[in-house]
């Protein structure tokens, strides 16, 4: 029986040398591949007091979209720099090669909203990192975080963990 780490391409050397890239977009064009990732994602919080789901672009709008819609929840994106219209606020974070910044609309949550966070893969978890800073400044809290792949020689989820969230993550790739 195939599991969800089975329909994820690897694409050596992408973007450059040296990198091991997981293509997730195999997994989305394959129905079974796709139900199985939203399923698994979505089944610890069935039944669990969330109000919204936020995903992290671009790849967590696709699983958040698919996710909200089963629970019946509202999907809110968090967006890099300049893509969101309207009034926003925004967190810088660290990349290897620089700094990004993220945005979210600044009416996009409302005080004491409980949320969950969803996106495809968790490297070092700085864009998870910043999008639940961004969450919290608008009053709302993060009940957990749902990622497809986790690259646990990257930290990510030691660091996600030690800012005291729940991470939920259904596939690993060592050696990234």
């Amino acid at each position: 029986m195939k599991t969800v780490k089975d329909y994820i391409r690897t694409i050596p050397d992408f973007p450059h040398g040296g990198i091991m890239f997981r293509d997730v977009t195999t997994l989305f064009g394959d129905p079974r591949g796709f139900r199985m990732a939203i399923d698994q994602l979505l089944h610890p919080y069935v039944g669990q007091q969330i109000d919204r789901i936020v995903g992290l672009e671009a790849r967590g709008f696709i699983l958040g979209g698919a996710i909200a819609h089963q629970l019946s929840l509202g999907f809110v994106p968090i967006r890099k720099k300049g893509k969101l219209p309207g009034e926003t606020i925004e967190q810088a974070y660290q990349l290897e090669y620089g700094e990004a910044v993220m945005e979210i609309h600044d009416d996009a949550l409302q005080p004491g909203e409980r949320v969950l966070v969803v996106d495809d893969l968790l490297a070092t978890g700085g864009t998870a990192e910043a999008g639940v800073k961004l969450i919290e400044r608008l009053g709302a809290s993060v009940m957990a975080c749902a990622f497809i792949i986790d690259l646990p020689d990257l930290g990510g989820r030691v660091k996600l963990e030690g800012m005291g969230l729940d991470v939920q993550v259904l596939c690993e790739f060592e050696g990234d």
